[in-house]
């Protein structure tokens, strides 16, 4: 296992790249403690496998190092880099059988033919193949082909680190939750450094440890689900994480107010210094609520019962807002929205701005 740390690193894919927007992967400084368990999370194009590819040795950077421990692996090729990989689609040999299959990695480094009976066995109850071990993978299905993609990635236990590139996409919805949990209580068991590649923010929160969230070739935010969920240090966290998203609006911050652009004021649970550049307010449908009086006027456009609860979409002075209301509580007939204070976070330019004081004693 190793500590991974990214210094001053980069990527472009031109070859005389001439401004930041020429990037791939702008500009970071990350540390990836040993034994974490991490998920790289964002949008398709967002720089996601292009970082994975970098830290696996597939891909060499444009500038800045890769280090594993205190090792720099930067030219290193992904054989000298003791990692185990799974990609998006599987990879399997077909003509072996689904014991050789898992197998194979142990056998190659040669290893002890009971240690590998034993961990194949492991390795096969925990993807739930020990039944079919001896049978030929040739004509499995697919989901099945990526759980052997799966247990041989995962079947050594001296590697440095186990990525994983989106690598439940072809995986029925309950073998998800499945293969996601096991994973967790494999890391639990052998502590292995893990990342975890996904566009898929319910894969990547019940996974890390610590989410990785990307946008635009940039890391936006590292931090815990909590984290993400109640202070997304960007605008893009707070609209890609949560269904829906966080919930926007332009406002002028004036110490704990915001006035809002239809001259509304919201009370704030902080006190904020002057904020310049394109301010917002940011707040989770989870954290407003409809009320008969008070708060700040609201037309309902359309309600969605979801089971536990109910989502309210509706509008604020023009601009869409939703609001999360508990199943069984009345929501017809309710004219405002109120906000918690406290759940209200202010951006500016997109970036988040703490109140005075934030965290201190």
């Amino acid at each position: 296992m190793a500590r991974i740390t990214l210094q001053n690193l980069a990527h472009s894919y031109l070859r005389h790249p001439r401004s930041e927007a020429d990037f791939a992967l702008k500009q970071m400084d990350h540390v990836w403690q040993d034994g974490g368990a991490y998920a790289l999370l964002g949008a398709s194009g967002c720089g996601k496998t292009t970082l994975l590819n970098i830290i696996s040795g597939l891909l060499i950077p444009s500038q800045g190092k890769v280090l594993f421990g205190d090792r720099d692996v930067t030219g290193a090729p992904t054989a000298e880099r003791n990692i185990a990989q799974v990609f998006q689609f599987p990879v399997v040999y077909d003509t072996m059988t689904v014991r050789d299959n898992l197998a194979f990695p142990l056998r190659n480094r040669g290893k002890d033919a009971s240690y590998i009976k034993s961990r194949v066995e492991q390795i096969a109850r925990m993807i739930g193949m020990e039944s079919i071990l001896n049978r030929k993978a040739q004509g499995l299905t697919a989901d099945a082909k990526q759980k052997i993609s799966l247990g041989r990635g995962m079947v050594r236990e001296d590697v440095n680190a186990i990525l994983f590139d989106e690598p439940l996409t072809v995986i029925d919805p309950h073998m998800k939750w499945e293969l996601r949990t096991q994973l967790r209580q494999l890391h639990s068991q052998f502590g292995h450094t893990m990342i975890y590649v996904t566009h898929d923010q319910t894969e990547a929160l019940t996974f890390a440890q610590q989410v990785v969230v990307m946008h635009e070739g940039r890391v936006v935010q590292m931090g815990t689900p909590e984290e993400l969920f109640e202070k997304p240090a960007h605008s893009f966290v707070g609209y890609f994480i949560g269904s829906p998203g966080m919930n926007f609006l332009d406002a002028e911050v004036r110490g704990d107010r915001a006035l809002l652009a239809g001259g509304e004021t919201v009370e704030l649970g902080g006190h904020y210094a002057p904020v310049a550049g394109r301010v917002q307010i940011g707040i989770r449908p989870e954290h407003a609520t409809l009320v008969a009086s008070g708060g700040l006027p609201f037309a309902i456009r359309r309600i969605e019962d979801v089971g536990r609860h109910r989502l309210v979409r509706g509008e604020l002075m023009g601009r869409a807002l939703n609001v999360v209301m508990p199943e069984g509580v009345p929501v017809e007939g309710l004219p405002r929205v109120a906000f918690a204070p406290h759940k209200i976070n202010v951006y500016a330019d997109d970036w988040r701005i703490a109140p005075e004081q934030e965290g201190a004693s």
